[in-house]
């Protein structure tokens, strides 16, 4: 299911409960994890790359962390010819939405990065889906910007799945893609369309989760 294939009745009705100011769900919350026991040692601007469901609300949850510079939505793990929503949306692409986060290692590390990652910004136990989308273009995946990260990545799934700290093992995949960026209107969609009923539903609980679960690395 595509987040654009809201039906009609669903979509007036979240509308209206934006309108009226009431919460349309409780924020959800973040589930509580040890921060990775090793790290990524880097100074100057960093990128990292991650894909975990709808962009949109990969973006939002991102672009409230402290230390972060940018984030871009688009597209990973298929061809640059490919990478367009509607050839995505196809689920042939090989592509997973995801976001390129830009970010100041002196600030927030790629450790804690992922911590907020698998935290908060997606559930890692979903095998291509999220939420109401289904489809690989929405599976759980990690696209390293380099050996280090790979190596810290590839440690930290190892560590929360020995921790046993989800009901069902992580279903993330550490992967090998170029990224490419998405269409201009799905940039900062969340910010841009507040009361759209995918944001509204179920971005802004995110947001929320990851303000109350990271109050010291929220902007």
């Amino acid at each position: 299911m595509r987040k654009f294939a809201l039906t009609l009745a669903a979509a007036a009705g979240l509308a209206a409960l934006a309108a009226s100011g009431a919460p349309a769900v409780s924020a959800e919350r973040a589930v509580s994890i040890p921060p990775p026991r090793v790290d990524v040692t880097a100074s100057g601007l960093q990128a990292a790359v991650f894909a975990g469901g709808c962009f949109w609300g990969m973006e939002a949850v991102f672009e409230g962390v402290k230390g972060v510079q940018s984030v871009t939505t688009g597209y990973a793990g298929g061809t640059k010819a490919t990478a367009t929503y509607d050839q995505v949306s196809s689920e042939r692409t090989g592509h997973a939405e995801a976001i390129r986060i830009v970010y100041d290692p002196s600030k927030v590390s790629y450790g804690t990065l992922l911590q907020i990652y698998f935290s908060v910004a997606h559930d890692p136990t979903q095998l291509n889906r999220q939420t109401p989308d289904e489809g690989p273009s929405y599976r759980s995946a990690i696209f390293p910007q380099s050996p280090a990260q790979r190596q810290v990545a590839g440690a930290y799934i190892g560590q929360l799945n020995a921790a046993k700290v989800y009901p069902r093992p992580i279903a993330t995949r550490v992967e090998t893609g170029q990224f490419y960026p998405a269409e201009a209107y799905h940039q900062d969609f969340a910010r841009r369309n507040p009361s759209h009923p995918y944001i509204v539903r179920w971005d802004k609980p995110k947001v929320a989760a990851f303000r109350a679960a990271f109050p010291s690395l929220a902007k």
